[in-house]
Formats: C-alpha cells, structure tokens, sequence
C-alpha cells in the first residue's frame, strides 16, 4: 500500500523569486481568478519538465512528457524521456504502462487514494482553495504568485508535507508544480507550450 500511494504523489511534485505575502484584497481576488478560469478549463493538453530532487543526489533527476486533462477528472502523465512511462488516471482507476508492464489500480474503493486523485486533479487545475483541508499561504514573487498549502489530513502530510503552485503573473494559470516530502526531497513539474480548452480525443485514455 506504501509503494503504490508513493506511485500517486510520484505523479503531484525552487524557483520562487523574493517573496511578498498578499494582502487580503490581493488574496481574494486571485483566488477567484484561478477558480473561474479552473471551472472554464475542460480540458488541458501541455509538455512538461519533471525534476525529482533526491538529497543524496548531485544533480535532480530529470524526465519529460506530455500531460492531458479532460474535464472532470480523467488525467494522462506519458514519460517520453528518457523511458516511456504512462500513468492514467480514469473513472476511480489508475492504469500504468512501464514499457509495456501494465498494472491497474483501483483507487476508488480506498478513501486515501481518492483523496491522492483529487490533489492531483486540482493542483493541474490549480483551484485546492480548501480551508478545511489545507492550510494555505498566497505570496507575489518577482515572476507571479506562489500558493503553499499544507494538508492538514495527518496520514496524507506522512508523504506529502507541502504543495506549492506557481502562477504567471497576469495568468490564473498553473505554470509549475511542487510536491515536497516530509524528508525535504520533492518533485518539480514544470509546464511547457500549455494549450487550454483544445479537443482531446477520448481514445487518449484508451489502456
């Protein structure tokens, strides 16, 4: 159970700039940016850049693929570099290519893995405004704004001690993502030519 729930936050994951904590006006109205553009986004087709930073590591390692998303929930993650790697997340299943080697997962009959899938879902979307599941910090930084939130849910902070979503500035769009663990190790997902609201095939979900 360990290893497959470190699988899910494998797929979640510094570059933040001096920091400047919003004021409250500042707050709420980036806020309700990012959720209206999270309830207009359908569907989300972008390359990214993963690095996964070990401390026993010289140098993080780095992976790159594609990501798409269809509204409300289906999400593929395709590693294309250096090895091909595919994670789908579809209907309370997760389904997984290693080269061939598939495994699937039924994440919906268990209440951790679902939770798992719903941080996944709303970090890409970038609507996890939850008070009463995270506590949240809101900052400007020199190239956007940087949302921390730390889950409040004891056995979820066991794997995954904070999230930190960079936006552009003017863009209520999530640009990066970062999942640390509570050993200070985290993963880094930075997103590339992003393309919102484009048609995506539902075949993409095929497995």
């Amino acid at each position: 159970m360990r290893k497959t729930l470190l699988i899910i936050c494998f797929f979640c994951a510094q570059h933040m700039g001096a920091q400047e904590v919003l004021t409250q006006e500042e707050e709420q109205a980036f806020k309700q940016e990012v959720i209206q553009n999270a309830k207009e986004t359908q569907t989300i087709v972008s390359d990214f850049v993963q690095y996964k930073h070990l401390s026993f590591l010289n140098n993080d390692i780095e992976t790159k693929g594609k990501l798409v998303f269809m509204a409300p929930s289906k999400i593929k993650w395709e590693y294309t570099d250096p090895y091909e790697y595919s994670a789908i997340f579809k209907e309370d299943k997760l389904y997984i290519n290693d080269g061939g080697n598939k495994t699937n997962i039924d994440i919906g009959s268990n209440k951790m893995f679902k939770s798992f899938n719903k941080l996944i879902v709303n970090s890409i979307k970038g609507d996890m405004f939850d008070e009463n599941e995270f506590s949240i910090s809101y900052f400007k930084t020199t190239e956007g704004y940087l949302v921390r939130f730390v889950p409040k849910d004891k056995t979820i902070h066991e794997y995954i001690s904070s999230f930190e979503l960079t936006f552009i500035k003017g863009i209520a769009d999530v640009s990066e993502v970062r999942m640390i663990e509570p050993s200070e190790d985290y993963t880094r997902i930075v997103f590339e030519n992003k393309k919102l609201n484009t048609t995506v095939s539902n075949a993409v979900f095929d497995h």
